[in-house]
């Protein structure tokens, strides 16, 4: 629990007698209050306070729903207790991303008897410990689990197989080729499928081990949804096929959501999708609420075919856009209500290459059909534009504007766009030149004379301008105004550069070679940036490849704006050669009080003591991660900021240094502080070495996925039904 609010509900002799106190407030306004606070506080700490909120606190209100994902502070002994107090209760139990959970903890939900709806994903699980909390579970509807090397399904007892023949909705992560428990839930509704085998399973034939038994898989008679998200890799799309192979024995009738992300190259179309999506399309009564294939996958016959019965909820073509094909174009020329779209993703679908210096083969966006697209759909919740292209040929000041159009979506949450799309005026030619690709007669003077950058706009922050600067401020802002206007609810932005690759891999080795920049995002600087302070209820911001930033200065305006922002990335802003916005940077984290996560990408950036001694003013700061080709670290000072600043629980570091030192870092710290903290990640490692993408594997997946990994999150998922 918020020491904040620790201290308001213990600290009385601060509050005056003609206050209003805690025995003053309804039961009825204390339980909704207290619902927002974690289970594990309600037992622990507050239910402590006094005679009164011990009592709310054994509401059974309170007790049906325990969530304890990205509750870090719980530990063993914490989660133990509170599953002995609360286990008549629950009713939905959530440790998803517990990690440092011992099994011990996790065999405690077998006390559970009521639970419904069970989530274990990234807890130790094995197949006997399995088998013993689905014989304990018999009221079990909903089941999350990770699949591991050694799973066996023979191990479950009959009665825990009968428990999983009840089972309407499973989700399993897959961390080996394996079925899982799939063959034995043939009453599933729901099937959601996270593929993350490594490479190494391919030499061993695992997915070739699968075909034996592949008979045993049920015929999905039941299923309303099926959703697959692959990590990169050969094995999970050839696991993915022999998943989708049991569709090619029954197809189901009625299958209203159908998710899938295959990144890099699509495997061939199976022969079954042509029938599955028949049978979506066809079903009497059907609509389709999610839609999401590969780009090879799609076409305008089968979006159209779909569209034709009713618009999705979710809508993902990200990528899909081809010669001939535009999938926005079918989307709106279907003819249907567009209305019930809420989520909606057009990440790099554009109207065809583009001739100018942006890259050939980048898309330009279609600027019309969005905005008729704003005008079609006005209850968008979700939207992403991003790995597109969009250059204003007017003037700001006049209609026609992107962000104008954008401004009539007044439900917007989150957004994702391309840099170029803030520019407003077309690049100039001393603007264009990148330092990474500087061929002029001028670059063999470099390091013999400074060089001047004519005509690039200078920014300082709001505390420096003076008197009439203050209008060319404004100005500077001029064409997102209508945006921040007309979607006041905005709480996630993301700005990326058309072509940004981040030089964090997956399963590759670190990208060393610096992306080329749009000419458009080079008039994108400081001056936007602090525009972008209007946002006051901003609480996830992404800012990547923003080469017009100069000193930075624009993100002390932004963040004192954004004042309840609570994750923050950013990367490769300004210059690739130097770090020139160190000094803003070190006072725009003064104000992130609120400051969760920080993910920060930036060549040769230098984490020194000044950097760690600003980043302990955010006493909220949960999750660091810095990726630095060629960076710099202090080892001491990294130790010192991990002390001064108690909720840290995760420490991702990927710059330079020798192995020797980044490996004495890591051991250092899990040493000093594991026992204080049992949620504590900590990976230090050289960010260029050829073993990193093993060390990649060894963490835990809701870290790597929601931080430490770069992507773009916007409209990535469908929408909790």
């Amino acid at each position: 629990m918020d020491n904040q609010i620790e201290t308001a509900l213990c600290c009385s002799d601060s509050i005056s007698q003609s206050s209003v106190t805690i025995s003053d407030f309804s039961d009825e306004i204390l339980l909704n209050i207290l619902r927002f606070i974690p289970s594990h506080d309600l037992m622990h700490n507050v239910s402590r306070v006094c005679q009164k909120l011990q009592t709310l606190c054994l509401d059974k209100s309170l007790r049906a729903r325990v969530h304890l994902h990205k509750e870090y502070t719980a530990n063993d002994d914490a989660v133990k207790q509170l599953l002995k107090n609360f286990s008549s209760d629950i009713q939905t139990l959530n440790l998803s991303g517990c990690y440092w959970l011992a099994g011990s903890t996790v065999d405690q939900v077998t006390r559970c008897k009521s639970l419904v709806s069970l989530d274990l994903s990234g807890c130790r699980l094995t197949s006997i410990r399995l088998s013993h909390l689905l014989t304990s579970l018999r009221s079990l509807c909903s089941l999350a689990l990770d699949v591991g090397p050694g799973f066996d399904l023979q191990q479950l007892s009959a009665e825990g197989k009968s428990a999983l023949a009840r089972l309407q909705e499973l989700k399993q992560t897959l961390l080996t080729p394996s079925y899982g428990v799939v063959p034995c839930c043939s009453a599933l509704r729901r099937l959601h499928l996270y593929l993350e085998a490594s490479e190494g399973w391919r030499e061993a034939g695992g997915c070739a081990q699968l075909m034996v038994g592949q008979s045993s898989v049920p015929h999905y008679q039941n299923l309303r949804w099926f959703s697959a998200r692959l990590a990169p890799g050969e094995v999970n799309r050839t696991l993915l096929a022999l998943y989708l192979a049991v569709f090619s024995m029954r197809v189901p009738e009625g299958l209203t959501g159908l998710v899938l992300f295959v990144p890099g190259p699509a495997p061939p179309r199976p022969v079954a999708m042509t029938a599955l999506m028949e049978s979506m399309a066809s079903t009497v009564g059907n609509t389709v609420s999610a839609l999401q294939l590969p780009r090879t996958w799609l076409d305008g016959a089968i979006l159209g075919r779909v569209l034709a019965h009713g618009c999705p909820v979710y809508l993902n073509v990200s990528r899909c856009s081809s010669p001939g094909f535009n999938p926005l174009h079918v989307l709106l020329s279907a003819g249907r209500d567009l209305t019930t779209l809420r989520s909606l993703n057009l990440r790099g679908c554009g109207r065809g290459p583009l001739a100018e210096s942006c890259g050939k083969g980048e898309e330009e966006m279609d600027t019309e059909s969005i905005k008729a697209l704003t005008e079609c759909c006005p209850q968008l919740i979700h939207l992403n534009l991003s790995a597109t292209h969009y250059h204003h040929a007017l003037p700001a000041g006049q209609d026609g504007h992107l962000c104008g159009a954008l401004g009539r979506l007044a439900a917007l949450c989150s957004l994702a766009l391309p840099v170029c799309a803030l520019a407003q005026s077309s690049p100039t030619p001393v603007n264009i030149q990148d330092s990474n690709s500087d061929l002029t007669p001028r670059s063999l003077f470099l390091g013999l004379k400074k060089s001047s950058r004519v005509g690039v706009p200078t920014y300082r922050p709001s505390t420096e301008v003076m008197g009439g600067q203050g209008e060319e401020r404004q100005d500077r802002g001029l064409c997102i105004q209508p945006l921040l206007q007309g979607c006041p609810h905005l709480v996630e932005l993301e700005l990326i550069g058309a072509g940004f690759s981040s030089a964090m891999p997956r399963n590759e080795p670190a990208i060393r070679k610096d992306p080329v920049a749009c000419s458009w995002s080079y008039n994108v600087g400081d001056g936007e940036l602090a525009a972008l302070g209007g946002m006051k209820f901003l609480r996830k911001l992404t800012l990547a490849h923003l080469p017009g930033v100069l000193k930075g200065t624009g993100l002390i305006d932004l963040v004192k704006g954004s004042k309840e922002l609570h994750s923050l990335s950013l990367a490769n802003l300004g210059s690739l050669k130097t770090m020139n916005y160190t000094l803003a940077l070190l006072e725009a984290l003064s104000y992130c009080t609120q400051l969760r996560d920080l993910r920060l990408e930036q060549p040769y950036f230098n984490a020194n003591a000044a950097f760690f001694e600003e980043l302990s003013h955010c006493h909220q700061l949960q999750r660091l991660c810095l990726v630095s080709r060629h960076g710099t670290f202090q080892p001491a000072a990294v130790t010192a900021f991990m002390q001064s600043c108690t909720d840290v629980i995760m420490c991702h570091m990927f710059m330079g240094g020798t192995l020797v030192a980044c490996k004495t870092l890591q051991k250092t710290l899990l040493d000093s502080f594991s026992i204080s903290r049992p949620a504590l990640s900590v990976v230090i490692y050289p960010l260029l070495h050829e073993d990193l993408a093993h060390v990649i594997r060894g963490m835990p997946l809701c870290h790597l996925d929601e931080i430490t990994l770069f992507k773009s999150r916007v409209a990535e998922e469908p929408m909790k039904q």
